[in-house]
Parts: C-alpha cells; sequence; structure tokens
C-alpha cells in the first residue's frame, strides 16, 4: 500500500499536473502550428518557387518496383523543410509568450528589507549610544 500512496501523492503534485496540462495544449498547438505551416505559409511559397509542393521533394535512392512490389527508398528533404519552418514557428510563439510573461510579472527591483537580527543590532547600538550621552 505505501507505493500506491506514494505513487498518488507524486501524480496529485501541482506540478505533474501542470506538466500535463502543458503537454495537451503543447500537442493541440503541435497541430495548430502543422497546419498553419502546411495550408496557409507554404503554399504561397510554392506558389512563388514555380507551383511545387515542399513536400514532394525527394531525392529517390531507389525508384519503386511495381513487379517485386516494393517501395521507392527517397530522401524526402521537403518534408524536412515543411518541419523545420514549423519548429521556426513555434520557437518565436514561445519566445514570444515568455517575453509577455516575463513583461507582466517583472516588477520594479523594491529596495530590500532589512533583516531583523540587523534591526535589533541597530536598536541595542542606539540604547548603548544613550546610555554613554546621557
Amino acid at each position: 500500500m505505501g507505493m500506491i500512496a506514494e505513487f498518488k501523492k507524486f501524480a496529485l503534485r501541482g506540478n505533474v499536473i501542470d506538466l500535463a496540462v502543458g503537454v495537451v495544449i503543447g500537442a493541440a498547438f503541435g497541430k495548430i502550428v502543422t497546419s498553419l505551416v502546411d495550408n496557409i505559409i507554404m503554399p504561397p511559397i510554392g506558389m512563388l518557387i514555380g507551383g511545387i509542393d515542399f513536400s514532394d521533394w525527394k531525392w529517390v535512392l531507389k525508384p519503386a518496383d511495381a513487379v517485386a512490389k516494393k517501395a521507392e527508398v527517397a530522401i524526402q528533404y521537403g518534408v524536412f523543410i515543411n518541419v523545420l519552418i514549423q519548429f521556426l514557428i513555434v520557437a518565436i510563439a514561445i519566445f514570444l509568450v515568455v517575453k509577455a510573461i516575463n513583461k507582466l510579472t517583472r516588477h520594479e527591483d523594491a529596495p530590500a528589507a532589512t533583516p531583523p537580527d540587523v534591526v535589533v543590532l541597530q536598536e541595542i547600538r542606539d540604547l548603548l549610544k544613550q546610555q554613554r550621552n546621557p
């Protein structure tokens, strides 16, 4: 029973729940970025370079063989270009979100409060000065 209780304590801790929410939102955000790149950004770029879809770009190492029923072997660098663009969009979006959060949470540096020990020592010093100079 100890291991189950320990796991329950771990799983219900705030950080784990926050992480789970972040993963779910991140997965949904990834789908949005994929759609943005594939359906909005890449078509105009493809049109500018002659109507070519980046995802179709590949370097065929071995063509498909219909008789032997073997698929082609190819390096699909166009898909890689799409993924790089998706990564850049996600990186920029996360940078902007972190920058906005930092701006919202940044407070003017307040003067540091004097530690209680120092206050007590200052009071003792002042009392000693008063006793010497009545």
